[in-house]
C-alpha cells in the first residue's frame, strides 16, 4: 500500500471490493465494534488468547492509516470507482467509527459530500449506531444542518428514529420492554439535537409524523412487551407471595417456642435469635414491597412513555426488593438453624448449602435482568455528548 497507493481503490477482480469496502465490512477488525462482555474488556491487554484479536486490530489501523493518506492524493473519480463513498456508508451501519474518524482527520472535505456527510448521520439512526451518531455531537459549526436531511420519502432524522428494522444493535437486548425503552431513548434524544424546523409536526410522503411514525412501527414491540413484563411480574409475584407467608407466619412460630409463665421466647436474649427477628422483619417487609411493585405493573396502563421510565423502575424496585427479601430469608433460615441446633454445625452447614441452592439458581437467572435494567435507565447512557 506504501509502494502503490492505487491498491486502496482497485478492486480484487472485476466487480470485486476495494481493500477500503472490504475493511469497511469488517466491524471485528476494529475495537470500537468489538462487544467483549466486562471481564474481556478489563483484561483485553493481558489476555494470551486475545493477542490475535489484538493484532488485527492494529494491523487493521496501520492499513486504515495507508488507505486515508491514498484517498487525500485521489482524485473524485478515482474515489467513485473505487467504493470510497459506499464504504463510509458500509461503516457507519456496522458501526466502525475508526474508518469515519480517520477519513475525517485525513481528508475533511470528502465528508462534506452531501450525499454523505449529511445522510452519514440517518444512517446511524436507522441502524441504531450510537458511537457514529455521537460524532454529531463534535460539529457544532454544522449540527443544524446536517439534522434538516430528508431522505427521498422526505423522512428526517427524527423519522429514522421512529422506525424499527428489526435487526439492528437492540436485538442484543434482554426482553421486549427494554428494547422498547431504547427504542424511546433513541426517539428522545434525536429528537433534542434536531432542527425545531423538522420536530415532531413534520410529516413525511406518506403524511405521517415522526410520533405516528413511531406508534405504527413499535406496535408489534409494546405488545411483545407488555406480556414480557406482566409474564415476568406474575412469576416474581409468585416468589414474593410465598417468602411473604413463610415469613408472616415465621414471626409468630419462634425457634424454641414461649415461656409458659412470661410469654416470651425462650432464646430472646441469644444473639441468633436476635439475628433470626431482624432478617425475618427486613424478609416480610422487602417481600411485601415487591408483591406491591409487581402487583403495580400488572395494572399499569402500558402507554409508550411508560416503558421509558415507570415500568422499569417499578420492575428495578420490585426486582431489588425480592432479591433483598430472598437474601434475609436465608439469613433468617440460617439463624433458626444455629438455634435449633446449637453446637452441630457439622450439620447445620450442609443443610443451609443445600437449602441455598434452589436460592441461588433463581438469583443467578434473574440478578442480569436486573443490572441491565439498571443500567439501561439509570447509568450514563449510550449517548455521548462530550
Amino acid at each position: 500500500m506504501e509502494r502503490c497507493p492505487r491498491l486502496a481503490f482497485t478492486p480484487a477482480y472485476s466487480g470485486g471490493q476495494s481493500p477500503i469496502s472490504a475493511l469497511a465490512s469488517m466491524p471485528n477488525a476494529f475495537p470500537c465494534a468489538n462487544r467483549h462482555v466486562f471481564w474481556k474488556r478489563w483484561i483485553y491487554s493481558g489476555i494470551g488468547h486475545l493477542y490475535e484479536e489484538k493484532l488485527i486490530h492494529v494491523q487493521s489501523q496501520q492499513l486504515l492509516l495507508r488507505i486515508c493518506e491514498a484517498i487525500a492524493i485521489s482524485n473524485v473519480q478515482q474515489r467513485k470507482s473505487g467504493g470510497v463513498y459506499e464504504a463510509i456508508f458500509t461503516a457507519a451501519k456496522n458501526a466502525i467509527v475508526e474508518i469515519l474518524i480517520e477519513m475525517l482527520r485525513i481528508y475533511p472535505d470528502l465528508m462534506r459530500t452531501f450525499d454523505i456527510y449529511q445522510n452519514i448521520f440517518l444512517v446511524s439512526v436507522l441502524h441504531r449506531q450510537a458511537k457514529v451518531f455521537n460524532l454529531l455531537y463534535g460539529l457544532d459549526l454544522t449540527k443544524n444542518s446536517l439534522t434538516i436531511v430528508q431522505d427521498e420519502d422526505k423522512n428526517t432524522m427524527l423519522h429514522m428514529a421512529a422506525m424499527s428494522i428489526g435487526a439492528t444493535t437492540l436485538s442484543r437486548i434482554q426482553g421486549p420492554a427494554l428494547q422498547m425503552q431504547r427504542e424511546l431513548q433513541w426517539f428522545k434524544e434525536v429528537k433534542s439535537v434536531i432542527h425545531p424546523r423538522v420536530k415532531e409536526g413534520y410529516r413525511n410522503k406518506d403524511g405521517l409524523t415522526p410520533r405516528e411514525l413511531f406508534t405504527k412501527e413499535h406496535k408489534d414491540m409494546m405488545e411483545k412487551g407488555e406480556k414480557w413484563m406482566k409474564d415476568t411480574s406474575t412469576s416474581c409475584t409468585v416468589v414474593g407471595a410465598l417468602i411473604l407467608t413463610i415469613m408472616f407466619a415465621a414471626a409468630f412460630t419462634v425457634p424454641g417456642g414461649n415461656d409458659q409463665t412470661t410469654g416470651l421466647p425462650i432464646f430472646l436474649n441469644d444473639k441468633y435469635f436476635r439475628l433470626f427477628i431482624i432478617a425475618d422483619v427486613l424478609s416480610l417487609f422487602s417481600s411485601s414491597t415487591s408483591v406491591l411493585m409487581f402487583l403495580g405493573i400488572l395494572t399499569s396502563r402500558y402507554a409508550e412513555d411508560d416503558f421509558l421510565e415507570s415500568l422499569p423502575r417499578k420492575m428495578i424496585i420490585g426486582l431489588s426488593t425480592l432479591f433483598f427479601s430472598i437474601a434475609t430469608m436465608m439469613i433468617a433460615f440460617y439463624a433458626a438453624l444455629s438455634l435449633m441446633l446449637d453446637g452441630l454445625s457439622s450439620i447445620t452447614f450442609p443443610v443451609i448449602c443445600l437449602a441455598g441452592i434452589p436460592v441461588t439458581l433463581f438469583v443467578l437467572l434473574q440478578f442480569p435482568l436486573l443490572v441491565e435494567m439498571v443500567v439501561s435507565t439509570y447509568g450514563p447512557g449510550i449517548f455521548d455528548r462530550k
